[in-house]
């Protein structure tokens, strides 16, 4: 009985230590995101999207606390949402050449796909495409979580 109350004090602290750690990973990216572009904003830095394409929640590696929603323009000189993505740390912006929804087809294909840059809002993004860039060559943009490997979204726009 002795030894029982040291346990379950050092399990709770463990317990509250790991919640608040996790609990960290999920609000620090909300809390130091940038202000979101506005859809005007939006609309003068993609005047003339080539493609558009919509993120939906219903992919197979998608889930409650990994998914995105809304309509992805494509330029050569930009791509954009307009919409939502789940928050998350460390989300990059990646072209493929096919689709994927699962973040084994996302391994397998990464050294074909090309990283286009960071999103660092949730609500709307704009992501320039770097000089050369030839979004024609690929069909699909996806949102990947670096840091733990987590498929977020994806969107077939060719």
């Amino acid at each position: 009985m002795k030894l029982l109350k040291p346990f379950l004090l050092t399990a709770s602290h463990l317990l509250t230590l790991g919640l608040g750690f996790a609990l960290g990973v999920y609000a620090l990216p909300i809390l130091i995101a940038p202000d979101a572009p506005t859809e005007q904003e939006i609309k003068a830095s993609v005047p003339a999207a080539q493609w558009t394409a919509t993120f939906r929640r219903d992919l197979k590696d998608s889930d409650a606390l990994h998914w995105g929603e809304g309509a992805v323009s494509i330029s050569a000189q930009a791509i954009s949402l307009v919409g939502k993505l789940a928050p998350g740390p460390d989300y990059k912006l990646y072209l493929s050449p096919e689709f994927v929804e699962t973040e084994v087809d996302f391994k397998r294909l990464k050294p074909q796909m090309l990283r286009v840059g960071d999103v660092k809002t949730f609500n709307n993004f704009i992501v320039p495409v770097p000089q050369g860039v030839d979004p024609a060559k690929f069909n699909t943009v996806i949102v990947w979580c670096e840091t733990f490997g987590e498929f977020i979204t994806a969107a077939k726009y060719q």
